[in-house]
């Protein structure tokens, strides 16, 4: 373990050697130092881990912990590995090319290893609140996880997610958005969760991909469409957070930008 620290938040790393993934993987917590004897703290949970070092996570972190923007919360970030597009994919259905072959194996991982790692680690007997989120297909995998798993969290969050992940490719002649799009499928066959957050980030320069011609790019067209399926499932407006912000793109520094807003929507005083 190698630790480091600001005023509010302190962080550590650790390796932990998954007998689910059969490699290692890194995990980055990143520990408010505030936490009163015997509260018990939010945890969320960050895939694409590597990421937060880039956009400086621990200082926005800490920011909005000591201007008490926010309550404390435990963040998690989980570096991805090598072959990302299997592990970050839905966990039951595989995409048009047989990618996600290991996110079940992924889940597992979460449930069965890192959060055990995680309170014996730290004598954390309980979290009052658990949240996943993560960046592109790492947000998909966060709401694939959330969804299937609504009675372990409170929260979602995808920035840029890849919402567009299906079972059918585009060009084939029974291409059909609204059955071949997994994560739109799964909600739409789900059940209703009402205690579920969810929070949405897109650029408008995600891409430039248009696949419906509809003038919208796919990323913020796939996106909407999700938040559809989930307002028709009975989510209301105040439980759906949509971001979209002008001239963002699919990269660390937008969401950079945008995690302090998804940070003081969850977790705000």
């Amino acid at each position: 373990m190698i630790a480091g620290s600001t005023n509010c938040i302190k962080l550590n790393h650790h390796l932990i050697i998954s007998e689910s993934l059969n490699r290692a993987v890194k995990v980055d917590c990143y520990i408010p130092t505030g936490l009163k004897s015997g509260q018990l703290p939010d945890l969320l949970l960050i895939n694409d881990g590597q990421d937060l070092a880039t956009m400086d996570f621990e200082d926005i972190l800490a920011a909005l912990i000591g201007e008490e923007k926010i309550n404390p919360v435990f963040c998690v970030g989980i570096h991805c590995a090598p072959d990302r597009k299997n592990e970050y994919g839905t966990a039951h259905i595989l995409d048009y090319k047989g990618r996600g072959k290991n996110a079940a194996k992924f889940t597992a991982f979460v449930f069965e290893e890192l959060i055990p790692f995680i309170r014996k680690q730290y004598r954390i007997e309980s979290f009052y609140r658990k949240a996943y989120a993560g960046f592109s297909l790492g947000g998909l995998c966060a709401m694939d996880i959330v969804w299937n798993h609504p009675q372990e969290f409170f929260l979602c969050g995808a920035f840029s997610g890849s919402f567009w992940w299906r079972d059918c490719d585009q060009h084939a002649e029974e291409f059909d958005e609204d059955s071949h799009r997994i994560m739109q499928r799964q909600v739409r066959e789900g059940g209703f969760y009402p205690w579920l957050k969810f929070f949405f980030e897109v650029g408008t320069k995600d891409e430039t991909a248009d696949r419906n011609n509809n003038g919208i790019i796919d990323s913020i067209d796939d996106t909407r469409s999700l938040i559809s399926e989930l307002e028709k499932k009975g989510y209301k407006e105040d439980e759906i957070f949509y971001l979209e912000l002008k001239n963002g793109k699919h990269d660390v520094e937008t969401w950079a930008l945008a995690f302090p807003t998804f940070l003081e929507w969850a977790y705000g005083k």
